[in-house]
């Protein structure tokens, strides 16, 4: 799950609720092999994958529409993977574009090329992937569109190389952080959110997500969507991409340097200081809410002047959680052809 910008934390301040407790040629891979009898077995898949190679990694992604379309990138957070768009891809890709939606690093099909390669989850990283997969894929600009860890990517990317990015769609706003922020104590029931952060913390907290990371994950759903009645299937197609031999260093890594608990690569220090400033982002954005979030999240009132071009926010209501790609597909999908489209 995202969050831990000044902004982010001072909104968390006003708002705390109680918590509950995937350039060379691309060649066709096959997608997670299905156990047979499981639920996840009978589940629709973005299948086949397709496997590139950037910036240090083996990124396995699913690709829809032609060829020549717009590009629209869609970035998933923790802890879900490229299902999150399971719906939202065949829309975007019957509207014309060329959509594509890779694993992240530490997730599904995606593998480090190295093992001497640093499990490193900083937020700067996660974005440098993304930008080394469109060189790969010859890509000059995209529309990038993400949920969690994937719009926190989305915004680093608009942020820093701007040229690169024709238009965002960010579910929860503005999520640029700083491990700065991340040392400022925050209010009980703020701080009980972020549970999970503090037990990743400890090394008892790693080898119970390594050892638990199906149930752990599941928790998670639960909690940060509330409303929404998700079934094994459901769950059990994303649960696979867990299994990424580096997912648990990945997800440590990544919450402790939020903490300053662990140091991020100094070849991306360049980055995280011009990140540490929360820079204003001026591409076209449309930031979206639901309206039952069960995870931590700033109000949009509280990022509404981080962005400086054509800007719009809107709330998904239903009964709508942190899953906002997949809780309502139509929503996200038609974000980013108005963002798009213009």
């Amino acid at each position: 799950m995202t969050a831990s910008s000044p902004l982010l934390r001072r909104s968390f301040l006003a708002k705390a609720a109680l918590g509950v407790a995937a350039a060379q040629m691309t060649s066709m891979v096959p997608a997670f092999a299905q156990s047979a009898g499981t639920a996840a077995g009978s589940a629709r898949r973005l299948e086949p994958l397709k496997r590139i190679e950037a910036n240090g990694l083996s990124v396995g992604y699913y690709e829809a529409g032609p060829a020549n379309g717009a590009p629209v990138i869609l970035l998933h957070g923790w802890p879900y993977d490229i299902h999150m768009f399971v719906d939202v891809a065949p829309q975007l890709a019957a509207a014309g574009f060329r959509v594509i939606v890779p694993y992240l690093r530490g997730y599904g099909a995606t593998r480090f090329l190295s093992a001497d390669t640093p499990r490193n989850g900083q937020q700067s990283v996660v974005a440098v992937d993304i930008i080394a997969l469109m060189d790969a894929l010859k890509i000059q600009t995209a529309t990038v569109a993400g949920c969690d860890w994937g719009a926190r990517t989305a915004c680093i990317m608009a942020a820093l190389w701007p040229e690169r990015v024709k238009a965002l769609v960010s579910v929860s706003g503005y999520l640029i952080g700083s491990q700065e922020a991340g040392k400022a104590p925050l209010p009980p029931a703020a701080e009980l959110q972020w549970w999970y952060q503090y037990y990743f913390a400890t090394e008892r907290g790693r080898a119970g997500y390594e050892k638990n990371r199906h149930d752990f994950a599941k928790l998670i759903w639960q909690i940060a969507s509330p409303k929404w009645n998700f079934d094994a299937t459901t769950f059990d197609r994303s649960a696979i991409a867990f299994e990424n031999p580096d997912h648990v260093a990945i997800t440590v890594h990544n919450y402790r340097w939020r903490l300053g608990l662990a140091e991020g690569e100094a070849k991306y220090q360049a980055l995280e200081d011009r990140l540490a400033k929360a820079p204003v982002i001026g591409v076209p954005t449309i930031t979206l809410e639901g309206d039952a979030n069960g995870a931590p999240h700033p109000e949009p009132s509280a990022y509404a002047k981080k962005f400086s071009g054509r800007y719009e926010h809107r709330l998904a209501s239903g009964g709508i959680g942190h899953n906002l790609p997949q809780e309502a597909p139509e929503v996200f999908a038609k974000a980013v052809i108005d963002v798009t489209r213009g």
